[in-house]
């Protein structure tokens, strides 16, 4: 089913991100995971591509054992740095020839370990709005793109206004969802999505939840990511800096709070960054009666 049908359907809708394990043990360990996490019924997951494309090989089998194995609908991550245009439509070859109809476009990180910033591939697109159009163009309109989105503000942006004006021209450009990046805050999200009404994006706005492993990982991924730790969640960590098991809980806790605002506000569900784990996503679906309201 694609995205635009996905998210037409009455109810919450609710998907659940995981990333390529780096060996086949951990492929392994991945689809445990994912039949749990099929219990809940998810309306799709995803998975990721890996900076600079790194991980296309191991990406594509994930998401062909997802769609085929599993039975569950899949989006997959497709970047434009340091790839061809060749590469790509490679890839969207793949897709369409194994039922994967969603894609969400992006334009990536530098490889691990690069010392120069993103850069286009010297034979590949320089933004993901042309991989949104080029998904588009496919054959049969046979692909649904979702695209990113940055309630805190995209790291290369030049300012929050042309961040906000970029988003408008991959949506412009049929992008039928933006999944936003993770934020703690959801004062953030709330004027993001206010922002974006205001310049005409109707899309659905889906919040982007990142589940808490530990006090270091949460700091570690914010940083990357350009997001901040609010004061109150900060205060929280500290108290947790030594035990990872009460760090977990308290990703719990906090997410769900979070997570209850982000409804009461009227959110078109959640896609949750599950960080190939799905303790923390099963706690917070029955925390708040995920599964009912998915089908309400």
């Amino acid at each position: 089913m694609k995205l635009r049908d996905i998210y037409d359907q009455p109810g919450k809708t609710f998907s659940v991100e995981f990333y390529p394990p780096k060996d086949e043990a951990g492929v392994g360990r991945l689809f445990e995971e994912i039949e749990e996490i099929k219990k809940l019924n998810p309306a799709f997951c995803s998975v990721t591509y890996g900076a600079g494309g790194s991980t296309q090989g191991t990406t594509l089998e994930i998401v062909r054992r997802i769609r085929h194995e599993a039975e569950l609908e899949v989006m997959c991550h497709l970047t434009v740095v340091n790839q061809p245009k060749s590469k790509v439509r490679g890839v969207l070859d793949y897709l369409r020839d194994n039922d994967v109809e969603n894609i969400i476009a992006l334009a990536g990180d530098p490889p691990a370990g690069s010392e120069i910033d993103w850069a286009p591939h010297p034979e590949g697109y320089h933004h993901s709005r042309e991989l949104v159009d080029e998904a588009l163009a496919y054959e049969d309109g046979w692909f649904s793109v979702a695209v990113a989105g940055f309630p805190e503000v995209h790291p290369r942006a030049e300012s929050r206004e042309s961040d906000l004006r970029y988003l408008k021209e991959k949506v412009d450009a049929g992008a039928v969802a933006v999944v936003t990046q993770l934020f703690y805050d959801n004062d953030d999200y709330f004027r993001y999505v206010d922002d974006l009404r205001a310049l005409g994006v109707e899309v659905p706005v889906v919040p982007g939840m990142m589940l808490i492993q530990s006090a270091s990982q949460c700091r570690r991924i914010t940083s990357m990511c350009g997001s901040k730790i609010p004061r109150r969640l900060e205060e929280m960590l500290a108290k947790v800096e030594e035990d990872n098991d009460a760090a977990v809980q308290l990703g719990i806790d906090y997410t769900t709070e979070q997570c209850q605002g982000l409804l009461d506000f009227g959110v078109p569900g959640f896609h949750f960054y599950s960080l190939n784990k799905s303790k923390q996503v099963k706690a917070i679906y029955e925390n708040l009666g995920l599964r009912t309201l998915a089908n309400a």
